[in-house]
């Protein structure tokens, strides 16, 4: 293998010159870079860096939206053999704090001057912090710019420098600090290196291909591991790339028209839920001629996976007349989608293969680089309601308990300094311990079940999954998100937080006065409704299983009440806290 370092993934890329090759969008429109404009700030980026003392062994933080800047301090710091340290946009000052002198970060990047305020808040309690450096915007005192940096680092030779200093870094150097979510206590500094990364793009490649004919959109945050992943597996093919953020996706993509992009599943329950409203408000006649294609989509796609292209005359009317037009909210231009970092429910995944956009679900963790497995673009490699086989260079068991254990040169060194919790994830054979629950098909087809600390073992002695039966309830427009609670006691309640929007047009569409959601989650008519959720759901479980009891949140769950991880993931343990009182009432009697 001749690709070692992210820099060797680089290379690919900067050799594919193109004059649009780097794409920033924004709700007012887009700018470019040519692929030589980029490496020449990049590589002034690094003499600059330099000269503010960065040197091999050091650590930089970023914290940035999606755009290209965020992969030229990534790249340049690294050129350095220093590691970067990315961070949510999300994160408080205290919580950058905590990451900044647990890292010992020495210089810190921020986007603007509203994110830069985080660090200046903090700067006198982080002794390792030199140097601030600001992406855009006027700077404060004390702060410079991204501009200035580059500047003080143009120089004649930084071109041939850049790469010079790119043969010295080695694969087992440290390329980034990334800190998980911290669903529970502090969060853990993940250490990955330039060969964890390297070994987990390079068999990823082979599942998800692409080529420089493709225009990838990087929109889920570049500070999480799977679209930073990504975007290495986007430099080692050459593709040409677009970047905008996460909050105007819905707003862009059809003017984007992408080829290839990867997200978490609520991106697509949305797409889901939008595309089923509009079709929900339409004239009985479109909504039968939707039903029917949909369908002969659904007829139609297991072909597709097989390999083979659909064919035959219904499939060929149902394409034309409804389902091109329904891709077309997507740009028109998908491909196929990758889904990672939570479980996708099965009927969206159903439902986008019938509209004729695969999606490519799969699996890993920030400790696995992270891809463990994911399902392939090739003909038999997909398997829906599984996350794939596990890639060419992973090894995958199941333990006695059920968990999922993997090995290969992908998996984490450890924890940034914490030898004790980095003992505790791998078993005697040296295999890390996921977490999930799973189950290994005869095919090899890995099927999450899952979190291992999730699994409620109710007062009576049974091990309950909620996972599923949350997935299940949100299968309702009017829910959002589903918490079961239910650990050591007699059965099983369900926190469910509303869909605010589709809420809101469920109670309008009945003259239901409101001015807020809450009011509207105490009407006679929505409780009704949410209970039919529950009731509904209740028939498909074993009796031990079936939710007793209910409650409707006030408002929906969300990253800035710390209920959701900026992925999207609901933090259980923040949840059952912040309503216990409620929880327990549920209890009562």
């Amino acid at each position: 293998m001749s690709e070692q370092t992210v820099l060797d993934l680089y290379r690919h890329e900067f050799e594919a010159q193109r004059d649009e090759h780097y794409f920033l969008y924004d709700l007012d429109g887009h700018t470019t870079l040519s692929t030589q404009e980029f490496f020449d700030r990049t590589a002034a980026l690094a003499v600059g860096l330099e000269k503010l003392g960065v040197a091999k062994g050091d650590r930089v933080m970023l914290l940035t939206d999606n755009r290209p800047e965020w992969h030229m301090v990534d790249l340049a710091s690294v050129d350095l053999g220093a590691a970067d340290v990315p961070i949510y946009g999300t994160l408080t000052a205290e919580g950058i704090a905590y990451q900044v002198k647990d890292s010992g970060s020495k210089v810190a990047f921020a986007e603007n001057a509203d994110q830069m305020a985080k660090f200046l808040a903090v700067k006198d309690e982080c002794p390792t912090l030199e140097h601030l450096i600001q992406i855009e915007g006027p700077c404060a005192d004390g702060v410079q710019s991204m501009d200035e940096v580059v500047d003080a680092g143009r120089i004649a030779d930084a071109g041939d420098l850049f790469w010079q200093r790119a043969e010295t870094v080695s694969a087992d150097d440290l390329l980034t600090l990334i800190y998980t979510s911290g669903t529970t206590g502090n969060p853990k500094g993940v250490t990955l290196t330039h060969a964890n990364l390297v070994h987990n793009v390079l068999p990823s490649a082979e599942r998800a291909p692409v080529s420089k004919d493709d225009f990838c959109l990087e929109f889920l945050p570049l500070c999480h591991v799977f679209e930073r992943m990504l975007g290495y597996l986007y430099m080692y093919r050459a593709v040409t790339k677009a970047y905008c953020s996460v909050y105007n996706v819905g707003d862009l993509i059809a003017t984007i028209k992408p080829t290839v992009f990867a997200s978490v599943p609520r991106i697509y329950e949305k797409v889901y839920d939008r595309v089923m409203e509009k079709v929900g408000s339409a004239p009985a006649v479109r909504r039968a001629l939707f039903n029917w294609a949909i369908g002969a989509g659904r007829k139609a796609y297991p072909e597709r996976i097989a390999g083979r292209e659909p064919g035959g005359l219904s499939y060929g009317l149902a394409e034309k007349l409804v389902l091109s037009k329904v891709r077309e909210a997507l740009g028109g231009r998908l491909r196929y989608c990758i889904s990672g970092g939570a479980p996708l429910p099965l009927f969206i995944n159903e439902f986008f293969h019938s509209i004729g956009i695969r999606i490519l679900e799969g699996y890993g963790l920030t400790e696995t680089s992270p891809v463990i497995s994911v399902n392939g673009y090739d003909g038999g490699m997909s398997r829906l309601g599984t996350v794939g086989k596990a890639i060419s260079n992973v090894e995958a068991k199941i333990a006695e308990d059920g968990e999922l254990c993997v090995k290969g040169p992908s998996v984490m060194k450890g924890y940034w300094n914490l030898p004790d919790r980095t003992a505790e994830v791998f078993d005697a054979d040296g295999y890390f311990c996921t977490g999930d629950i799973a189950e290994i098909d005869d095919d090899g087809f890995i099927r999450i079940t899952d979190r291992k600390k999730d699994i409620i073992v109710t007062a009576g002695g049974k091990n309950i999954a909620p996972q599923p039966i949350e997935a299940e309830l949100k299968r309702s427009p009017l829910v959002d998100n589903a918490v079961i609670i239910g650990d050591r006691r007699a059965f099983l309640v369900v926190l469910l937080s509303p869909n605010s929007e589709e809420l809101e047009n469920w109670a309008k569409a009945r003259d239901i006065p409101f001015s807020s959601v809450e009011d509207i989650t105490r009407h006679p008519e929505a409780e009704k409704a949410f209970a039919e959720v529950v009731e509904a759901t209740n028939q498909g479980l074993a009796r031990y299983e079936q939710i007793k009891k209910h409650a409707v949140l006030p408002l929906m769950l969300s990253i800035d009440d710390g209920t959701l991880t900026p992925t999207l993931k609901v933090k259980r343990r923040v949840v059952e806290q912040q309503y216990s009182e409620l929880i327990e009432k549920l209890y009562e009697g």
